[in-house]
């Protein structure tokens, strides 16, 4: 294709092609060269290269920008005297797992080892540089394997260290306004260093058990059970262990500040294109697709979510129809890449009514979640891994799978593969086992150790001054 082209631009009246070295013009003899063709394919590599890593760059940023949203998200929803430890427990994810990611979190996730977690050979990020392999010192040969073939290996790593971020700040809608922050810092430290690298290793990592690369070939294009089934079952755990809140369920207060919470829903919103069209790792259709089904998954649960409220409540709320949206961003995340824009539409208004009903029997059985974390990431994740064994199609992914209605063709009930639920189903099974126990002994350990709640007396008066010293308002009458 390369020469067909080359030789028509030659061959035009009056045209000047560069080349590094060579000027070729329009009335001189022109040879083609092996070296021309070399250096057009060198020179459309470079640009393909520079192009996706800008695309990385971008996203990781949007993934990060995901995490203040949260904070956002969760900090409306609570008392005023609680608003600052809601948004710290977010923003101190920034900083703890930033570090810890590249020290030794990176390495236990994605370097070469068993197929549950990596070794010890990318610590500090050694070997971790501009080239797009890694690398182990004294190994033959060397490179030993890449995540992305257009991007720096640095680049990979970094947008997945938003993702390590972000996950265990999920956690925390479950447990606010009750536990010491002295036990949620040591609580997320481990588990964000024990835990998430076994979910991101044995879903997304060469050789991990349960994905793509050499394992059960379960589908989670952008972290349904890595992220939210972890976090929904971890926090569901979590509220157990640590108990209900004292004013809980007869003295709760309404949110305090909704607004807080559409912002934080927005930049939710915002920041999950990059959260899902990234995880395309690298610009293109590919990468369009998970932003289209992105787009369109959060907006049928937004909808479906007002339109139940209307129905079945009499009001749609701007409560409402920011969870809707984000339960429609969790469900379509496990999905992005791998089904069709119907299919997302789909997804989009199934998740939404589950976690719609989910919240609903929550507050029935008066199990004290605080913000919902299992009911829409626990469930939405859940739901959103089981449709994506239902609705994938090689049609718009190769690298995927065929699922329980569609084929490669895109046609229902030609080319399925009914396999593809059973083992979805099973890595949603593993994930749930390992994030419940794991977070069980954790926060047993802290307990044991440390003590995980704050005085029955701080949390009545708040969080923010006996946690912290210091005040989100002025004038907390009522809050």
């Amino acid at each position: 294709m390369y020469r067909r082209l080359l030789a028509v631009g030659l061959t035009a009246p009056a045209l000047l092609i560069s080349f590094p070295g060579i000027a070729l013009a329009a009335d001189a003899p022109v040879q083609v060269t092996q070296k021309m063709l070399d250096d057009l394919a060198a020179s459309i590599a470079t640009a393909t290269s520079q192009g996706d890593t800008a695309f990385m760059l971008i996203c990781a940023a949007l993934v990060l920008l995901m995490t203040p949203g949260l904070a956002f998200f969760y900090g409306g929803f609570v008392r005023g005297r609680n608003v600052l430890n809601t948004l710290m427990m977010s923003f101190l994810l920034m900083g703890l797992v930033g570090t810890t990611w590249v020290i030794w979190g990176y390495s236990l996730a994605f370097a070469p080892g068993t197929p549950f977690i990596g070794g010890f050979q990318w610590l500090f990020l050694n070997g971790v540089g501009m080239e797009t392999t890694g690398y182990l010192e004294g190994s033959l040969p060397k490179e030993v394997v890449s995540y992305a073939g257009t991007i720096p290996h640095q680049t990979f790593m970094i947008y997945q260290a938003m993702f390590a971020v972000i996950t265990p700040a999920l956690i925390s809608g479950a447990i606010v306004e009750r536990i010491s922050f002295k036990a949620y810092f040591w609580f997320i430290f481990l588990w964000s260093s024990l835990l998430y690298p076994i979910f991101a290793h044995m879903v997304w990592a060469k050789g991990g058990f349960l994905g793509l690369y050499g394992g059960m070939h379960a589908l989670d294009f952008a972290g349904g059970t890595v992220v939210h089934i972890s976090s929904g079952v971890s926090a569901l755990v979590a509220a157990w262990v640590i108990g209900p809140r004292k004013t809980f369920p007869n003295q709760l207060k309404p949110p305090h500040n909704v607004p807080f919470i559409l912002l934080g829903a927005g930049l939710l919103w915002f920041g999950w294109f990059g959260f899902n069209a990234g995880s395309a790792l690298a610009s293109g259709s590919l990468a369009t697709l998970a932003f289209v089904n992105t787009n369109s998954s959060a907006a049928v649960g937004a909808l479906v979510w007002i339109v139940l409220e209307w129905v079945l409540r009499g009001k749609p709320t701007a409560v409402g129809i920011a969870t809707g949206a984000v339960a429609g961003l969790v469900g379509i995340t496990p999905a992005a890449g791998f089904v069709t824009v119907l299919g997302a539409l789909l997804i989009g208004a199934i998740t939404a009514t589950c976690c719609f009903f989910a919240v609903s029997l929550k507050s029935k059985l008066q199990f004290d979640d605080s913000l919902d974390t299992f009911p829409v990431h626990g469930v939405g994740g859940t739901v959103g891994a089981i449709l994506t064994g239902i609705f994938a199609t090689k049609l718009v992914n190769s690298a995927g799978g065929n699922g329980l209605l569609f084929g490669d063709e895109g046609k229902l009930f030609v080319g399925n593969d009914p396999g593809l639920l059973g083992t979805q189903l099973l890595s949603i099974a593993i994930t749930y086992v390992l994030a419940g126990a794991g977070t069980f002994i954790i926060l047993k350990v802290l307990d044991a150790t440390i003590g995980l709640r704050v005085k029955p007396e701080q949390e009545f008066q708040g969080l923010d001054i006996n946690e912290h010293g210091e005040e989100g308002y002025n004038d907390l009458a009522g809050q």
